[in-house]
């Protein structure tokens, strides 16, 4: 195959050739690229089609995130599915006018072949190019107003009311989560609901969230040897995972778990984060150089669907004792007949019952099975570690190395895990060393862009863009974070610095963030998206709000509030309808309404218990500020204040008196459970 990279150079090419353009939109982590690769793209013939008949572009969705959202928009619209292989057709222009996802390459699951569809294409394109033309401008309109998707409005408290109803409409009473299968995590919903539970005491609000983060971590969705979660599960019960890991995904999962446990000290969801963070620092971080990997594959190859993550009887049996084999068997339902269709005799580790039912039909002691279990795992997962392991993408991407670095912070504070929190900050350290390009942005990859783009020219290119807000946003997010875990006032000043040149480059005709600056506007690339729904990462405007309500809160600068308000009210129309997809915007409207609640200790160099006191606790819109950018005045250290709304408490000296007043000052009464 004669693939070109997504450029200027594969549209001179269609034009000058007058081939249709063959997009294909992948990913590192993608099975069903994988499978299409092999089947269709490296069959000899269908190449040759290929080669003769079109110019084919292939691009990395995780590299390139603009070109996916605006090409995934136009072939749900012609097709109403989307997904990955994005396999899209189209003119030279780049107008898409026909597309799909994965295509055999013989007539099966009821589709045709990919040579039937490649033949069809270019009869099309050759005979009807008046009805291409108008189906590609169509489709572009179309992909116009998905994109622009702001309806403006007032962020008003009828939004948060609205937006926990529609997420109590999804929720799932049996197994937690929202809707039905497949289903995935939701992160950024369960943070806006514990913060609900908490400012109005509702206890579904809390039902929600516990038996959702207690449901995840009881299934197979979370990998229950190595850590860390898998993108989403197939079935409503949480057992059947997708089995690819995402660095995102467990960045928001990492924060979700630690705040929870902060709140409600589940032992369960500590577990879960500690497990997050294991498998980061094992499988994705750079012990040397700080930073993290992307993902982690599902396979190991093409025929087999998570078997390096999948027991047999016989497989489990040979690792264990008798007695270990006995608990683990009946907690991780380790049966002959297991979870998975390409092989039944393989089985999904997931939590079938607790050391106590365990001990109860053994006979045992439950001290005992816990032991038992112990040993288990560590000989289960010792036994997979020798098994070839899944790939994983090296990429160091900076919006979602900020993303885990601000999770190992917060997670850092509340395990107590200092070893998590000085990681963060190498990992920030990074960001900031390896990505800067040109006006002061961030560029998407910290590491070496001539590696990733191919060659001097294109490394040339990306200093110059494009630049991603989504990586801005979640920079300046973490390095907001790293001020107030270290009180290091550089770290607000490359937070505020950043969001200062972020708000100039990316600002939208009529309010708003576009989601890309720079970079050749080729084919839809010149329709521009204000990205609000959280789809899969938080939505970058939604963020873009939550940092700038953080700066005015640590900074007692309304400036930031009121380009907070003005960015907020860009987009409380459309917010409306999509509660469970925009949950990051509505903790930002939350902030915005119900106000901060500021922790300022007096001198954390001579009050570090205070600090960690204060960074450990749960409370909705904390902030920590540095005692250097707002000190106590008058009042001499070791000493905390915790403010809420126009009132503080009376001044504390000791890490019980504040962690009780940052629980119980300004905490408003119980509520009814909301219908």
């Amino acid at each position: 195959m004669d693939w070109l990279p997504w450029g200027e150079e594969a549209f001179r090419r269609a034009r000058e050739e007058d081939k249709p353009i063959l997009l294909d939109v992948g990913a590192v982590w993608c099975h069903w690229c994988h499978v299409m690769d092999r089947e269709s793209y490296e069959n000899p013939e269908l190449a040759a089609t290929l080669n003769r008949r079109f110019v084919c572009v292939k691009v990395d969705r995780d590299e390139r995130p603009d070109v996916d959202a605006r090409y995934q928009g136009a072939v749900q619209a012609l097709t109403g599915q989307g997904g990955w292989p994005l396999t899209a057709f189209l003119t030279p222009e780049g107008d898409v006018f026909f597309g799909g996802t994965y295509f055999p390459p013989d007539d099966r699951f009821g589709r045709e072949s990919f040579g039937t569809i490649l033949r069809r294409v270019d009869e099309v394109f050759r005979a009807r190019r008046e009805q291409v033309a108008a189906s590609g401008g169509e489709l572009k309109a179309h992909v116009a107003r998905l994109l622009a998707g702001a309806a403006a409005g007032e962020p008003a408290p009828e939004l948060l009311e609205r937006g926990a109803r529609q997420m109590d409409r999804l929720f799932d009473e049996r197994h937690g989560g929202f809707g039905a299968s497949p289903k995935f995590p939701h992160p950024a919903a369960i943070e806006f609901l514990l913060a609900r539970w908490w400012d109005t005491g509702d206890a579904r609000l809390r039902e929600m969230v516990e038996r959702t983060l207690t449901g995840m971590a009881d299934g197979g969705v979370r990998d229950q040897l190595g850590g860390g979660f898998h993108r989403y599960a197939t079935d409503e019960r949480w057992i059947v995972p997708h089995f690819e890991k995402m660095s995102y995904d467990n960045a928001e999962l990492l924060k979700a778990y630690v705040h929870a446990y902060a709140a409600l000290r589940i032992p369960l969801w500590r577990e879960a984060a500690e497990g997050i963070a294991a498998w980061c620092l094992e499988i994705l971080a750079d012990p040397g150089r700080g930073g993290f990997g992307a993902s982690q594959d599902a396979d190991v190859g093409l025929e087999d669907d998570g078997d390096y993550f999948t027991w047999t009887q016989a497989e489990a049996r040979a690792a264990l004792t008798g007695d270990e084999w006995e608990v683990a068997r009946r907690r991780w339902d380790i049966g002959e007949a297991g979870e998975m269709r390409h092989d039944p005799a393989r089985n999904v580790l997931w939590v079938a019952r607790d050391a106590a039912a365990i001990a109860a039909e053994l006979g045992l002691d439950p001290p005992r099975v816990e032991e038992l279990l112990r040993g288990a795992r560590a000989k289960l997962k010792a036994a997979r570690d020798r098994r070839a392991p899944p790939a994983v993408d090296r990429a160091v991407y900076t919006g979602w190395n900020a993303m885990l670095a601000e999770a190992f912070l917060e997670a850092g504070a509340v395990l107590a895990r200092p070893d998590l929190s000085a990681f963060a900050l190498r990992t920030l350290e990074r960001l900031w060393r390896d990505a800067p390009g040109s006006g002061g942005l961030l560029r998407h990859r910290a590491d070496a862009p001539a590696v990733a783009t191919g060659g001097a020219a294109a490394a040339a290119e990306d200093q110059a863009g494009p630049f991603f807000l989504d990586d801005q946003v979640q920079a300046a997010s973490a390095a907001l974070a790293a001020s107030e875990h270290t009180g290091d006032a550089r770290w607000l000043e490359r937070s505020r610095d950043l969001m200062a040149r972020t708000l100039e480059r990316f600002a939208a005709d009529g309010g708003g963030l576009v989601d890309a600056v720079a970079g050749a506007p080729r084919g839809l690339l010149d329709q521009p998206a204000l990205p609000i729904q959280d789809a899969p990462t938080p939505a970058a405007n939604a963020v873009a709000a939550l940092v700038l309500l953080r700066h005015a809160a640590i900074t007692e600068d309304p400036s930031w509030t009121e380009r907070a308000g003005r960015l907020l009210q860009v987009f409380a129309g459309s917010a409306e309808q999509s509660g469970l997809f925009t949950a990051t915007y509505l903790r930002a409207v939350d902030w915005l309404l119900n106000g901060a609640c500021r922790i300022v200790v007096a001198d954390a160099t001579t009050s570090p218990t205070l600090r960690a006191t204060a960074l450990a606790a749960y409370r909705p819109r904390k902030v920590v500020v540095p005692s250097a950018t707002s000190p106590v005045g008058g009042v001499a250290p070791p000493v905390a204040l915790v403010c809420a709304g126009t009132a503080c408490a009376a001044p504390v000296r000791d890490a019980a008196a504040l962690l009780g007043t940052i629980q119980a000052f300004g905490r408003r009464p119980a509520r009814v459970r909301i219908v």
